[in-house]
């Protein structure tokens, strides 16, 4: 079979796309049924709903984001984790910086780091999408794990 599309045009093509609705928020219903059809493609994936506003603009309250498990070895700066802070909550925010004792993380709308640092032992994955989700929140999706993007605690 002749191929058609490069790798590098396949990929101009899906970031062209992913400009084009950069911004637009789309329905819960097709939001969750879209995470929903990626995670089922690829093992490993695990849907979450955002409550609150500490990642915006990257993503808001009540978007979709789909994570990744990874190793805590393959963390990189910038990337965005999910994970259990020290009171137990399930956070999602960005990696600032490697240091002893783990990775300091901070929301993009915080002014301040939180006090909990990801290691081995909290981080539940990286996200690996999001989907920006229009209100009304759907039923369906009042249902799906949270994820919070709090202030820094």
């Amino acid at each position: 079979m002749k191929r058609i599309f490069s790798h590098g045009l396949l990929l101009v093509l899906v970031l062209g796309l992913g400009t084009a609705l950069q911004g637009r928020d789309l329905p819960a219903a097709d939001s969750l049924s879209d995470a929903r059809a990626l995670a089922a493609a690829h093992p490993g994936l695990k849907i979450m709903r955002v409550r609150g506003e500490s990642m915006e603009p990257f993503f808001g309250d009540g978007a979709v984001v789909v994570v990744r498990t990874v190793s805590f070895l393959r963390l990189r700066p910038g990337e965005v984790v999910v994970y259990r802070n020290r009171f137990g909550e399930v956070i999602a925010h960005r990696l600032v910086a490697a240091e002893s004792g783990g990775w300091r993380v901070k929301g993009e709308a915080n002014d301040a780091p939180d006090s909990t640092r990801v290691t081995a032992g909290n981080l539940m994955g990286v996200v690996y999408a999001t989907f920006n989700v229009a209100a009304p929140m759907s039923p369906a999706l009042e249902a799906v794990d949270v994820a919070l993007a709090a202030p820094a605690r």
